[in-house]
């Protein structure tokens, strides 16, 4: 007999990298320990494994970006992959503060001033 296949998984940290949301692994493990990732709305240790169908919460400044995990790469994957293994589920009023937030940030400064 053959024992069942084991559902493929990977640590948080590793599986934020591989798919993008962080530029690096040593990023991915601070933000994790900082408390700014959740797995189904529960706080992450970097060493937690994830799973398919799993949703993971990212505080990336103000916005909070919302994450379906599809499946878990063996490393990190191009831009044109990172669909094939998470689902973007961050509503758009995220992204509006973002954009907000940039306006903003323009608006403050009297014309003239500098940087």
């Amino acid at each position: 007999m053959t024992p069942p296949a084991a559902e493929p998984s990977a640590r948080l940290d590793k599986w934020l990298w591989a798919v993008r949301v962080f530029k690096s692994r040593a990023l991915a493990t601070a933000a994790c320990r900082a408390g700014s990732v959740t797995i189904n709305e529960l706080p992450a240790k970097p060493a937690r494994e994830v799973h398919a169908e799993e949703l993971v919460g990212v505080r990336l400044g103000l916005m909070v970006r919302t994450l379906r995990v599809i499946g878990v790469p063996r490393s990190r994957v191009g831009a044109r992959l990172v669909a094939e293994f998470c689902t973007d589920l961050t509503p758009p009023s995220e992204w509006e503060k973002v954009k907000q937030h940039r306006v903003q940030q323009l608006l403050a400064r009297e014309k003239g001033s500098g940087r």
